[in-house]
């Protein structure tokens, strides 16, 4: 039985032209691109180039790229760096953050700083008033995510980046789930830091980076050498940088056309559940193109996930299943309340490379067959 993988939010496959890149350069590319000699500068301009591609798929300027281990990374660096430049204050974010933000918010809230959760509706979306209402004069970072990891809403960063032109404000973006997916540009969204990270975009895991607007100051994590112009100590894995800018000029190249295959997938799940006459409803709206979220009322998830990788089908839920019980998402809760049964029955499909409209349709008619079977 060959496997359906319906979970590319989570991580995605590398490419194989990423592959290729990746093993051919482990070998060749030794020297420390710090280092002056030849081997050194042979890394150097590889590392430089890799920036150049980063660089121009947000419209940012080469030197405003750290590269990072990846999405945490950038997230931490972002939050606790500006943090750091402030020694107390108050910061907002979301209650539907990716935890890489939530817990490092959480930590800052131990430590003295204020964090304000701002709610989301039932659509998953953040209003603008909200921030605005939200906003103090010590209010030193926004912090709020583009495109959501479990239910796919892209929030109003573009809005929330025009109300905080004028407010003293740091603005950071967690794009990681959004990057590669959706054209984004810096300058447009009005953001001063935003977070990326290679494993999303078919990218080798272990490397992502950080945009941080130049004019925006930002304390260190990582202390040891000069890399990264001062701001992230340690060696940079160049090899990585290469595979991952690999990955990002084939999702740019690709981008319209996978937005088309990925919405084709929506509406085949949409049909054959309507079909087979299974009730369910999406959650969220002004949805990633490719993460699809089913509330199905009658189902326990935990079975449903254990049912669907038995039939060899690869999907999520936001939910941590543990020893029978379920707790369940925070996104979910956020938009629904603690009691409300989609918290408890959503499931998430997310789509990347090597599917197919026949695998895609194979996977929503198993899915479907066993929801019949399971909903009480």
């Amino acid at each position: 039985m060959s496997r359906i993988y319906l979970d590319h939010a989570a991580t995605s496959p590398i490419h194989p032209d990423v592959v290729e890149v990746f093993t051919r350069l482990l070998p060749e590319l030794y020297g420390n691109p710090s280092s002056i000699h030849d081997t050194g500068r042979k890394s150097r301009k590889v590392l430089d180039d890799a920036r150049r591609t980063f660089a121009a798929s947000i419209g940012a300027q080469e030197t405003e790229i750290i590269i990072t281990s990846g999405g945490t990374e950038a997230d931490n660096m972002a939050i606790f760096g500006t943090a750091a430049r402030f020694g107390k204050g108050h910061i907002i974010t979301s209650a539907i953050e990716h935890h890489a933000v939530l817990n490092a918010c959480k930590q800052l809230e131990t430590e003295g700083y204020d964090v304000t959760y701002l709610p989301v509706d039932e659509d998953g979306l953040i209003r603008v008033s909200d921030v605005e209402q939200a906003l103090r004069d010590d209010t030193f970072l926004v912090t709020i995510m583009l495109g959501n990891n479990e239910v796919g809403t892209v929030q109003p960063i573009a809005e929330i980046g025009n109300l905080l032109r004028d407010h003293a404000a740091v603005f950071h973006t967690d794009a990681v789930q959004a990057y590669g997916v959706l054209s984004l540009d810096v300058n447009e969204l009005g953001v001063d830091f935003l977070s990326v990270s290679a494993h999303k975009l078919n990218g080798p895991k272990g490397i992502g980076f950080l945009y941080q607007r130049k004019g925006v100051n930002l304390s260190p994590l990582l202390f040891g050498g000069e890399q990264e112009r001062k701001r992230r100590a340690g060696t940079e894995n160049v090899p990585a940088a290469a595979a991952f800018a690999k990955a990002v000029d084939i999702a740019q190249k690709t981008m319209d056309a996978k937005t088309e295959e990925y919405l084709r997938y929506k509406e085949i799940f949409r049909n054959t559940f309507t079909d087979q006459e299974i009730s369910f409803k999406e959650n969220g709206a002004n949805q990633l193109p490719h993460v699809l979220n089913l509330s199905i009322p009658g189902i326990d998830i935990e079975a449903f996930l254990v049912n669907l990788d038995l039939a060899g089908i690869s999907a999520s839920s936001g939910s941590a299943c543990t020893a029978g019980s379920v707790e369940p998402s925070h996104v979910l809760v956020a938009m629904y309340g603690e009691e409300a049964s989609e918290g408890r029955n959503s499931i998430r499909f997310s789509f990347g490379i090597g599917l197919t409209e026949e695998t895609v349709t194979e996977a929503a008619v198993k899915t479907a067959r066993i929801a019949s079977r399971l909903i009480k």
